[in-house]
């Protein structure tokens, strides 16, 4: 399945992967959809990839934490008679500490974002897909979504559940032309890191490049691999590592890798 002409959706495309994944679609000849919170970020990528690629870009400022956002990005792009041939989930964000001592509301907005608003766009617009016999699907998820995170406890669950539900939504849609890929990358050098307060984290010291794991998440949506990992070294501590290790132990390497540089 090439990506001529087709048009991608693309959420938290303000910063990030969401960045790079918008100009890959567009260097490679598609149209895009962005959706994010901030609109003049929006615009200037808008207007340089119209520009530098002849493409189209259409706009959507919305935040994912309110719960009716899926459903509002659904109906607007159906009144403007815009199809999604890619629907790519990236939207999302962290928060660190001990859970007891964390603020709630803040939590609960990460689980809307994280989970509830990536499932809302799925289920909205999977049946287009379906119908039509042809689609892709990635969802940004993480190396976190394999194992607990002490001090990031809701953040490596909700990563758990797009893990799981995308391998589970790709099974089910097996034979109709539509594919789900769950990417799946370790520390990556973005702004999160600093919004999530993880700059002075262990397991952050060397965070790769956003241009790599933004390449190789989108060949392995067009290819319709269920996940990707990026990096040999992440692919050894997934599926050697972790295999090898008790939980409990796996656990404890997390949480130290959560703690502060001394």
């Amino acid at each position: 399945m090439t990506n001529d002409s087709k048009t991608a959706l693309i959420t938290g495309a303000s910063s990030g992967i969401g960045v790079e994944l918008a100009r890959i679609h567009a260097e490679r000849g598609g149209d895009l959809v962005l959706v994010a919170r901030r609109q003049d970020r929006l615009e200037a990528l808008k207007a340089d990839l119209e520009t530098a690629h002849g493409i189209r870009a259409h706009l959507i400022v919305k935040d994912l934490a309110r719960p009716e956002a899926a459903a509002e990005i659904h109906d607007e792009l159906t009144s403007r008679g815009v199809n999604i041939d890619y629907l790519i989930n990236n939207a999302g964000f962290g928060y660190g500490g001990f859970f007891h001592e964390q603020d709630w509301a803040r939590n609960e907005a990460m689980i809307q974002v994280n989970v509830t608003a990536l499932a809302a766009l799925m289920r909205r617009f999977l049946p287009e897909m379906v119908a039509r016999g042809s689609g892709r699907i990635l969802n940004v998820a993480s190396m976190a979504g394999f194992l607990p995170g002490p001090l990031q406890a809701t953040y490596y669950a909700s990563k758990a559940f797009v893990v799981s539900f995308s391998e589970a939504i790709g099974n089910e849609l097996a034979g109709t032309g539509v594919t789900v890929t769950a990417l799946c990358p370790g520390p990556v050098d973005t702004e999160f890191i600093e919004k999530a307060n993880l700059r002075q984290a262990k397991g952050f010291a060397r965070p790769v490049a956003v241009r790599g794991v933004a390449e190789a998440g989108y060949d392995a949506m067009l290819k319709g691999k269920p996940v990707i990992v990026p990096g040999l070294v992440s692919k050894l501590i997934i599926h050697l590592l972790l295999r090898l290790t008790p939980r409990r132990c796996a656990t404890a390497i997390s949480r130290a890798m959560m703690a502060k540089k001394t």
